[in-house]
């Protein structure tokens, strides 16, 4: 029996909620790569269109990169880690360091073809079957299975200038992150960065373990140094991409764009890289905990969308409250981003104020530490919910369908019709707790 048990995963579960129940049947997806890995990855460049990729939901964004990077092009926005799926991360929505410009990884979608749960292969985008198209993005799987997805493509710089700044002081540090996302947008001028993100270091062993691998060992050690004498800095990470034919101008922009945010900086590390070696980068930290024994261990991760107004208090709360008691593993992601990249059409949830704020705390425990850890987690799930006001979570683990329901707030209605529509049967991930038959009838 497949009914109400079916499910599909790539081989990453966010607190297992892909793993499957009763009996239930898991679809691998790598298998339609069929013939090689970028058999199902097809680069085209159109006059009329622009240029895009049709790719395989199976297709890892690594392949993605290397098959559009051979034509002289590249996603306009990337995740933080490479080795995901294309169908799993719009499934979830797809958040990183290039959303403040360029939106979530589901904004830079065309076209989709998805199979629902009446067994229907349908394609969908902003023209065709408009409301599958806007429910399956950041839809948790819910309401089909992402077999092909159409990119948006541009051309690919050469080089990335990578820059660290390091505060403090958190508001001082948020200030200049925000300074800097709304940059975006401004004449040509006033580029601004094409990538931000920020982190928080709670002391110089912290720094050591997770800190960016571009890092020399003296600026590892300058940075650790600050983190020990502040009880913890806050680090912005940025890139400005740019080719050859430009580099002669970069110092002079980039000087320009960090002199709106000198308040509070304690210091500045920079480096050029080639853009792959920068875009490839989180895989360079992986080989780095591999070897350190801190990749293979339990990953008790909360990810969270907090409306600009509350950061503070979230500051208060975890940087400068549990991550200073106990100072867990792990890196701790802090960064702003335009709200009028988002599509309120989505799926995806988030908050309503123009600012909002991704909290990732991407936190390792080993098996003696879990528990603690669980439990330090949940007591930041209730303190969202008491003083949250609008914070949303990414990846969200509910266990019953009121606690859903509260979650998806006015667009709950809809969901429900959508998953009449196109699951009647609620085959599709059940596992989440989502949608019930009962529900449904």
């Amino acid at each position: 029996m497949i009914s109400r048990t079916c499910t599909f995963l790539q081989g990453c579960s966010s607190w297992g909620q892909s793993l499957v129940i009763d009996g239930g049947i898991s679809i691998q997806l790598r298998s339609l790569a069929k013939s090689g890995a970028k058999s199902r990855i097809k680069v085209t460049v159109d006059g009329r269109r622009g240029a895009f990729a049709d790719v395989g939901a199976e297709q890892l964004w690594a392949e993605v990169m290397r098959e559009a990077m051979s034509c002289g092009l590249a996603p306009r926005a990337w995740l933080d880690y490479l080795d995901l799926s294309v169908g799993g991360t719009l499934s979830a929505g797809g958040i990183g360091g290039y959303a403040f410009r360029h939106g979530p990884l589901v904004k830079n979608v065309y076209e989709m073809d998805v199979i629902t749960g009446k067994g229907e292969m349908l394609t969908c985008s902003e023209d065709l079957n408009q409301d599958l198209f806007h429910g399956v993005l950041g839809g948790l799987g819910q309401f089909g299975v992402i077999t092909r997805a159409r990119i948006a493509l541009e051309p690919a710089p050469t080089m990335v200038r990578w820059v660290a700044l390091a505060y403090s002081d958190f508001s001082k540090f948020a200030s200049s992150e925000e300074y800097l996302i709304s940059l975006d947008g401004m004449k040509e001028s006033k580029k601004g960065f094409d990538y931000i993100e920020g982190f928080f270091f709670s002391n110089s062993s912290h720094v050591e373990n997770f800190i960016s691998p571009f890092l020399s060992v003296e600026d590892r050690e300058i940075a650790g140094a600050l983190a020990d004498h502040n009880a913890g800095i806050y680090l912005i990470e940025a890139a400005f991409h740019y080719s050859e034919s430009s580099a002669s101008t970069v110092d002079q922009e980039i000087e320009t764009i960090i002199s709106g945010v000198i308040n509070g900086l304690q210091v500045k590390f920079t480096r050029d890289l080639p853009y792959t070696t920068f875009i490839d980068r989180v895989r360079r930290e992986e080989q780095k905990l591999r070897r350190r024994n801190l990749w293979n261990l339990h990953h008790p991760w909360l990810n969270l969308i907090v409306p600009k107004s509350k950061i503070n208090i979230f500051n208060e709360k975890l940087f400068k409250g549990i991550f200073q008691e106990e100072k867990p593993l792990g890196v701790y992601l802090v960064y702003p981003m335009n709200r009028n990249k988002w599509d309120e059409r989505w799926s995806l949830m988030f908050p309503e104020e123009e600012i909002i704020y991704k909290i990732g705390l991407l936190i390792t425990a080993d098996a003696n530490d879990v528990e603690r850890v669980l439990g330090r987690i949940k007591e930041i799930r209730s303190f969202c919910n008491e003083n949250g006001n609008g914070t949303k979570e990414y990846t969200p683990c509910y266990k019953t369908t009121e606690e859903w329901k509260r979650y998806f707030g006015s667009k709950w209605e809809k969901l429900v019709k959508l998953k009449k529509k196109y699951d009647p049967k609620a085959i599709l991930t059940p596992g989440q707790m989502i949608f019930t038959s009962s529900l449904l009838d």
